[in-house]
């Protein structure tokens, strides 16, 4: 099955008309997205949007073959000029097969959104599944066969890729690629290191694909380690990284503080940020959890653990760590280390960059910073992936 995808970009385009945005001053040339729209073998057209005969002519197709248009959406965008001979548009209702003269049997697929998804059927079986932009499948049943190819807003509702997975219906030969890209996203290599980190892929405006042909899927890194300043944005960036996972657990080291409400109010923040099927469990006990088999860890953060370890052997006291404290704590680093390099788990783990600024005035505060930082870079060297984060942008060190 060939798809030719005319467009990329959300309804109103990239750069959308008049926006003054940074992603929008950047989307030029190459970059420039239209709307989103799919001609499926010549013969069936996912979506009509302005410049639709333009753009096949300009991917070296033409719609004159075209026997169905099907719309996802409501079109909200600029007047759409229908091309001469082209067939009326139209939806089909929830649940209902159509079956075109050219072979291919089309399935439209409920959304919890408005709009339309469409599963398509090459005759030769190949399997292609396009999401409408904001749309994720509602009442997906689990142990559903793989599709070769879904095209989505991978951006826009990373959640509709997480149930995918979670149900059976993405495995890890299908071929994702992400549309309606919208200007909340970051263009160019940074849009691409992130699709990459969901296991799905952006193409130009004009590109043909073969659904059901070979192509390596992205690979996401096992074990990520972020770190970062305060407030630079490194827990928004490991959250972002585990999103379009179907199953999570949120591992707190922080725990709770009875009666700091500052500390209450940052802990609403963060789990208001995560997806609602994640799990949580507020514990510094890593090493177990790392040696279980079992679905994707998020630690946040390293630095709290250290914190944990260094109250349990005594290392705030200059007399009890010279005394044996420093070998204990070297113990249990060691120990949560090595069960990193073993874990069988995908694990993203947050820490904080504290070696670059003010020199702590007390030897506490020194040993804590000489030791965060071993611990860095002890745990680093067992990733296949460190990230630096800074003002919010992620610089990838490793990987």
């Amino acid at each position: 099955m060939e798809l030719t995808l005319l467009g990329t970009g959300a309804p109103l385009g990239l750069p959308r008309p008049g926006c003054p945005c940074a992603v929008c001053a950047l989307s030029r040339g190459e970059r420039a997205r239209a709307a989103t729209s799919l001609l499926v073998d010549g013969a069936l057209l996912l979506d009509l949007t302005p410049g639709a005969a333009l753009a096949a002519a300009r991917s070296g197709h033409s719609l004159v073959g075209v026997r169905q248009v099907l719309l996802t959406h409501p079109h909200d965008g600029p007047a759409v000029e229908v091309p001469a001979g082209l067939p009326a548009a139209g939806r089909v209702p929830d649940g209902r097969e159509l079956t075109l003269i050219s072979g291919h049997t089309v399935r439209a697929v409920p959304m919890d959104a408005p709009g339309t998804g469409y599963e398509v059927t090459s005759a030769d079986g190949e399997r292609l599944l396009y999401l409408p932009p904001g749309g994720a499948p509602a009442g997906l049943e689990d142990g559903r066969t793989p599709y070769d190819m879904v095209v989505a807003d991978v951006t826009g509702r990373p959640d509709a890729l997480a149930r995918l997975r979670a149900s059976g219906a993405v495995g890890a030969s299908t071929d994702v690629v992400a549309v309606h890209l919208d200007h909340d996203t970051p263009t160019g290599a940074e849009l691409d290191r992130r699709l990459a980190a969901a296991g799905a892929r952006a193409v130009p405006d004009g590109t043909t694909l073969y659904v059901g042909e070979y192509h390596a899927v992205p690979e996401v890194p096992r074990r990520t380690l972020v770190t970062g300043g305060a407030r630079s944005g490194k827990s928004v960036e490991a959250e972002r990284r585990l999103e379009t996972f179907p199953e999570v657990l949120y591992v707190a080291t922080g725990g709770t503080r009875e009666g700091d409400q500052e500390w209450a109010r940052r802990v609403s923040l963060h789990r208001e940020r995560r997806p609602g099927s994640w799990r949580t469990a507020e514990t510094c006990d890593l090493v177990p959890l790392l040696r279980e088999d079992g679905c994707a860890l998020l630690i946040d953060c390293l630095s709290l653990w250290l914190t944990d370890a260094m109250d349990r052997v005594g290392a705030w006291d200059d007399e009890r760590w010279a005394a044996g404290g420093r070998e204990e704590l070297a113990a249990r680093i060691a120990e949560l280390v090595t069960a990193v390099r073993e874990t069988s788990r995908t694990v993203v783990t947050v820490t904080n960059e504290v070696g670059s600024g003010v020199v702590p005035s007390t030897a506490a505060g020194r040993r804590f910073r000489d030791e965060l930082g071993r611990l860095n870079a002890a745990f680093g060297d067992e990733c296949e992936q460190v990230v630096l984060v800074v003002a919010g942008q992620a610089l990838v060190l490793r990987g």
